[in-house]
């Protein structure tokens, strides 16, 4: 695994890291800040298929999680994620969402690239999210 890949997976991990209340709007505020980057380059359909997959993927080791059914409605666009998250401990929603944004990001990456997607989360997360995880993160 290359370096960018996990220092990315760090600042996945550090923002998950959240008060138990704050976990599932957490994930959903870090959902919707990616989203609207994602959805700005490679469409909502575009966006709507990669999380599609993140999800299915993610099922294997959170069964739980339900399938993705994505409103256009922005403020209802992460919904029955929210409800899944709802249904869990704080720890197994965290544990689950930092998957499901590990797996997201990591196709993206691959479909994309390194240094694209890179520019893409600090656009949605901000760099103070970024130096939490490492500054090699932000210098890429």
């Amino acid at each position: 695994m290359a370096t960018s890949d996990l220092l990315r997976h760090q600042k996945i991990n550090s923002l998950m890291a959240q008060p138990p209340e704050k976990v599932a709007d957490a994930a959903i505020d870090l959902w919707g800040k990616m989203a609207i980057q994602i959805i700005s380059i490679v469409g909502e359909g575009g966006f709507n298929s990669l999380y599609a997959r993140s999800v299915f993927l993610t099922q294997a080791s959170f069964p739980w999680l339900a399938p993705a059914d994505l409103s256009s409605r922005q403020d209802q666009r992460f919904a029955q994620l929210k409800t899944s998250f709802a249904g869990q401990t704080p720890a197994q929603a965290g544990a689950a969402n930092s998957l499901l944004l590990i797996t997201f990001t990591d196709i993206l990456a691959t479909l994309i690239g390194e240094p694209l997607t890179t520019s893409i989360l600090r656009s949605a997360w901000g760099n103070d999210a970024s130096d939490s995880a490492g500054k090699e993160f932000t210098n890429e």
